[in-house]
């Protein structure tokens, strides 16, 4: 077996900052607690920041469950602190979320984003990283260069996606809000119906109550 590292759609040069989420997945679903470890052993050599790490499983409903996980307190009081419990919540629902404006983009645990190179989404890339019923590792980190952790994982068998935590950040952001439009529309809908339902029982009453009204003028007519 090579130790070439195994990556993918890592971002461009140019994009560089060292401040990245990275999603890991592996051969055998067993190397992700031993990616966890190498992971803790490259921050305390300094060789790596790790902010956030933890060992997820995808269950077969589709929701991401949390197995192992490591934190700094030092990172944790930085800008992008507490990302990954955000990350989470985004990709590990039920149900997703609606992304991408008018691509209408899902991102979620139910939606298998075969296409997600072309909508060159970071939130669909890391979503469709951690396959359901498989073991992942998932990290923020700050890097100097790709190698140390690529070089790490590929020598657990694991495949490393790497997206910068500003993509990341934006993208949740703009899920986030489109979730909040999403529950309005859903709860403008629900009161139209309401609104709907009971104007059709008043025009129901109303219409009996005519017809009532018609009756006994009928039945005064009759007697005159």
């Amino acid at each position: 077996m090579t130790n070439e590292p195994l990556t993918s759609n890592q971002p461009a040069a140019t994009e560089w900052d060292g401040h990245n989420v990275i999603a890991v997945s592996f051969e055998d679903d067993r190397e992700a607690y031993h990616a966890l470890t190498l992971i803790k052993e490259l921050d305390s050599q300094e060789r790596v920041g790790v902010q956030e790490a933890v060992v997820v499983v995808r269950g077969e409903d589709g929701q991401l469950v949390e197995k192992d996980s490591t934190e700094s307190a030092y990172l944790l009081g930085t800008a992008s602190g507490g990302l990954m419990g955000l990350l989470l919540g985004v990709i590990g629902g039920p149900l997703g979320v609606v992304i991408g404006g008018a691509t209408g983009l899902m991102v979620g645990s139910l939606f298998d984003l075969d296409d997600y190179e072309e909508t060159d989404s970071a939130l669909a890339a890391i979503s469709t990283s951690v396959k359901v019923g498989r073991t992942a590792l998932l990290a923020v980190v700050v890097e100097g260069a790709p190698d140390v952790v690529d070089a790490a994982m590929s020598g657990v068998g694991g495949t490393v996606l790497r997206r910068p935590v500003a993509e990341v950040e934006a993208e949740i952001a703009v899920a986030e809000e489109a979730q909040r439009k999403a529950k309005r529309e859903a709860r403008k809908e629900l009161l139209r119906s309401h609104h709907e339902h009971d104007k059709t029982a008043v025009n129901a009453k109303i219409d009996e109550l005519k017809a009532k009204v018609h009756h006994g003028q009928g039945d005064s007519a009759v007697g005159a």
